[in-house]
């Protein structure tokens, strides 16, 4: 085998290496609650329920579309009046799913593509709660209380509209709770609870008077039983006489014709009359044990109707007493179970008015230091200007100073020098006159006291400082002072020699009281 054939097997096993790694990472497979959509290279994309496709690399791209079902909690933030101006919280749960057709698909991705469940119902959320909102100011307290179906009914009709122009599908909508601000709900609860024990009332009055109706029908049965035995009895007794009329009838008769035979038949018709009195004898005491058997017999059955009645009677009324008893019982736990959720629902409320009243106390302090930050920072970058335009003109003024200093002369800087000499003096006796006591002890060389030594520092200072200048700047200053002529004395011009041409008078303006 050639090389050639090594390159050629090569690059086919390469070419078959990339088309399964190319089919591997194309094929994707969609789960039934989800939606792939495939787009990029149609103009319509392709969308994946459930079962599996190819996806081009490079060219085109996958998105996901959740097609669960999806619970929306839909709650009135704030009271929202009905159409009786009575305000209500209503809490609700909507069922919603997006819809299962090719354009519902569509709207729904162009909406809540890549999204999870709980940032679709989100999204949906505000939508259903301004819906619900609208369908209570229509409906009075009592018809959103009582007809909750209708509710839910209404609030989806209305909803649905909305839903259908994002792909959404409204599955089910259930009212929760209801509650009012003024416990009007609670007052209904308390008139419904009037009504239900007047109507127990009632019912009690209804079983007593059936149960004293049914006892004068029983005393009335009991009283026809008792007349019809006694109407037996009697007619018993009459055939009983009647017997008894017979048979001494018979009697007579026999006897009569005794009379004829008496001799004869005397013992025969003795004998006669005996067993006719015994058989007349058993035949009243068989009607009499009859008739007191009938007697018992009425009497059990009188006896067992009033057991009976009575037995149904207490019976009615127990069941009566418990079914009063537990709507009761029911109507206190929903009480009881109302307030509590009343005293929850202040108490979040309370806590979230606590969280409100933190965070705008917490914005206001934020608010305060950044207004503080923001003066402290234009304060800090005004004087920063202040500071900059203030040695901008210092500098301004020392340049022209120094330029005015090049053109100064020998007279300025003598108008100069002696403009300063006043203060100079004052500068050198001030330490003099910080002086509060002084104490001299002995007089000088000269015979002289002490306070002259001390009033002569302040010329020989003075001659010393005029002695510097003159080194230092060329200015005899003592030749200036000791100027006497007309022009020094009245228009203080003094000549100094020494000085150019130009420059030879100084306009010396000075205080005489300096």
């Amino acid at each position: 085998m050639g090389i050639t054939s090594l390159i050629k097997i090569g690059a086919i096993v390469i070419v078959v290496i990339f088309l399964l790694i190319i089919l591997f990472t194309s094929y994707v497979k969609a789960p039934p609650d989800r939606a792939f959509i495939i787009s990029g290279l149609k103009k319509e994309p392709k969308i994946l329920i459930g079962r599996a496709g190819l996806k081009i690399p490079f060219f085109e791209r996958l998105d996901k579309l959740y097609l669960g079902q999806m619970s929306v909690d839909i709650k009135t933030e704030q009271s929202v009046p009905t159409n009786d101006f009575i305000n209500v919280n209503v809490d609700a749960v909507a069922k919603v799913r997006i819809q299962q057709t090719q354009e519902g698909i569509q709207l729904a991705a162009k909406n809540f593509l890549n999204k999870s469940a709980q940032q679709i119902t989100d999204d949906l959320q505000d939508s259903l709660q301004g819906n619900m909102r609208e369908i209570i100011g229509t409906l009075s307290l009592k018809e959103i209380n009582t007809d909750r179906d209708s509710f839910s009914d209404q609030v989806m009709e209305k909803a649905s509209k909305d839903m259908a122009k994002l792909g959404i599908e409204i599955i089910s909508c259930n009212i929760q709770n209801v509650t009012d601000e003024n416990g009007l709900i609670a007052d209904l609860g308390m008139d419904n609870t009037a009504k239900i024990k007047k109507d127990a009332a009632i019912a009690k009055a209804q079983a007593e008077r059936d149960i004293k109706v049914a006892e004068a029908e029983a005393d009335q049965i009991s009283n026809d039983a008792r007349v019809a035995a006694d109407t037996e009895i009697a007619q018993r007794n009459n055939q009983l006489a009647i017997k008894q009329a017979e048979l001494k009838k018979e009697s007579d008769i026999k006897r009569a014709e005794a009379d004829a035979a008496y001799k004869i038949q005397a013992q025969e018709q003795e004998k006669s009359i005996q067993t006719a009195t015994v058989n007349a004898q058993i035949a009243r005491a068989e009607r009499e044990a009859e008739l007191k058997q009938k007697e018992v017999e009425v009497k059990q059955q009188e006896l067992a109707a009033e057991i009976e009645k009575k037995a149904d009677a207490d019976k009615y009324a127990a069941e009566r007493i418990a079914e009063a008893d537990l709507i009761k019982r029911q109507k206190n736990a929903e009480a009881a179970k109302f307030e509590q959720e009343k005293q929850a629902e202040a108490r979040k409320a309370q806590a979230e008015a606590d969280k409100f009243a933190a965070e705008q106390e917490a914005a206001g302090i934020k608010a305060k230091y950044d207004a503080e930050a923001a003066g402290v920072s234009a304060k800090g970058k005004a004087e920063a200007e202040a500071i900059r335009a203030k040695g901008l003109a210092e500098a301004e003024a020392m340049e022209k100073k120094a330029e005015a200093y090049q053109k100064y002369n020998k007279v300025a800087m003598t108008e100069m020098i002696i403009n300063v000499l006043p203060q100079l003096a004052g500068e050198i006796a001030k330490p003099l006159g910080q002086i509060d006591k002084i104490t001299i002890i002995g007089g000088g060389s000269d015979g002289g006291n002490g306070v002259g030594t001390v009033a002569d520092n302040v010329p020989i200072v003075m001659s010393k400082l005029f002695e510097s200048v003159r080194e230092t700047t060329g200015v005899d200053l003592k030749e200036v002072m000791r100027s006497e002529t007309y022009d020094a004395k009245v228009n203080k011009n003094v000549n100094v020699t020494g000085l150019p041409q130009e420059a030879a008078v100084v306009n010396i303006n000075q205080n005489p009281q300096s």
